[in-house]
């Protein structure tokens, strides 16, 4: 999977936590997910903890983080009309 791939899974809606990037639409912010994972959670452990998560949706915050630090296009990810 790109990272324009990737990044397709993450979306951004005003109506949930105020337009904060989540993932695929559920109430689980990359910010969480990104934080788990600075205090050392692995993958594994997240993924257990929130069983809608897939695999994919971890590698797509991972690249969402590289994409905002490399002031990369965020075109892929979808943001909602209010």
């Amino acid at each position: 999977m790109t990272n324009g791939d990737l990044l397709q899974r993450i979306t951004a809606n005003p109506e949930i936590f105020g337009g904060k990037p989540i993932i695929r639409g559920m109430r689980i912010s990359v910010e969480l997910i990104l934080s788990l994972l600075a205090q050392g959670q692995t993958a594994e452990d997240i993924l257990q903890d929130y069983p809608d998560l897939e695999p994919e949706d971890i590698r797509a915050c991972l690249a969402f983080a590289r994409a905002v630090i490399a002031r990369d296009s965020l075109d892929a990810v979808q943001v909602a009309a209010r």
